[in-house]
């Protein structure tokens, strides 16, 4: 994350952090020049960094960072060459500090000569297209949207203003909301895995994908389209690398799905969930809100509200300890 041509004023910092409702309380000098934001083992005495892992202390005892975002129990850790920067939340602040120090990415207003759209295509002001992508009939791009290299958008997608496709996704049979970040490889709207299993008689899939406004969306993800009815990502998801989300699922709000997670047909998550890495979870079932389901966990059955589970069946995570104490103890 560094950047020697960046610099910046505390000041300038300070004002950006009040527009978020955040107060920070420093000795830091207002007109102090910052060149970005580091970890606190890498930081140098130019960059500021942030203290939240009580694990990290032994890196915040020795850091060469100029500042440091900390809670003030902490800045007695500190070494004298470091000056706290006192918040509530230190790694909300780290967060929008790499957000300012590094901003997103915007439209040069690029749409490359090696490019295929189709004359039926509706196109917003300042869209970014780059090389080899192709984009087919009656589909809708609305403003600020990029498209990098080697993008296919099929018949009768539709994506939301400030969304960014990476390169080498494939997206068909979807209507894709506001400020989405799609990154690189991922395939959505394709035919889900649908069969009768005896005479393997292929299920036509003639749904679609519905994504909500500012959802993240990892590399090498694959999103298939519903059968009949639509596969639904809703406002602000996140999900990581690597996740297999099969046909008519539906993803409720502000939930969190790590990588290698695959979900199985029909399946409804909850609003507010968190889902480890590699965990399975089977068709048709329903997993409440503000349910944690712990990495490798297989999911074979609902799931209430506010439940955290792990293992294979998962269960109570309570209950899934106890069963690993008392099988180690054989």
């Amino acid at each position: 994350m560094n950047n020697i041509n960046l610099q910046i004023k505390f000041i300038d910092l300070i004002k950006y952090f009040a527009d978020k409702n955040i107060l920070i309380n420093s000795s830091l000098s207002e007109n102090e020049l910052i060149s970005g934001i580091s970890s606190l083992e890498n930081a140098n005495n130019k960059q500021i960094s942030f203290f939240e892992d009580t694990k990290l202390v032994n890196f915040l005892k020795k850091t060469d960072a100029k500042a440091c975002f900390i809670k003030n129990e902490f800045i007695n850790l500190l070494p004298k060459t470091c000056l706290p920067i006192i918040v509530d939340n230190p790694y909300l602040c780290f967060a929008y500090a790499t957000n300012y120090f590094y901003p997103k990415r915007i439209s040069n207003a690029k749409v490359s000569q090696n490019c295929s759209i189709h004359k039926n295509v509706s196109i917003d002001d300042n869209i970014e297209i780059g090389n080899y992508v192709t984009i087919s009939e009656n589909c809708k791009i609305s403003k600020n949207v990029i498209i990098e290299n080697n993008v296919f958008i099929d018949n009768d997608v539709s994506i939301g203003e400030n969304t960014f496709i990476g390169n080498n996704c494939v997206i068909s049979n979807s209507i894709i909301g506001k400020n989405c970040l799609i990154k690189a490889g991922t395939i959505i709207g394709g035919s889900g895995f649908g069969f009768t299993v005896n005479e393997k008689i292929s299920i036509e899939h003639i749904g679609n994908v519905i994504i909500g406004d500012n959802v993240k969306i990892g590399s090498n993800c694959t999103i298939d389209r519903a059968s009949i009815d639509s596969t639904i990502i809703e406002d602000n998801v996140r999900l990581d690398n690597l996740i297999q989300i099969a046909h008519g699922v539906k993803i409720s709000m502000n939930s969190i799905i790590a990588a290698q997670v695959g979900i199985a047909g029909s399946t409804i998550i909850g609003s507010n969930c968190i889902i480890g890495g590699q965990a399975g979870i089977a068709g048709h079932l329903k997993i409440g809100n503000n349910v944690k389901i712990a990495a490798k966990s297989g999911v074979t059955k609902d799931i209430k509200d506010n439940m955290t589970i792990a293992g294979f069946p998962a269960i109570n995570i309570k209950e899934w300890k106890k069963n690993m104490i008392k099988l180690n103890n054989i």
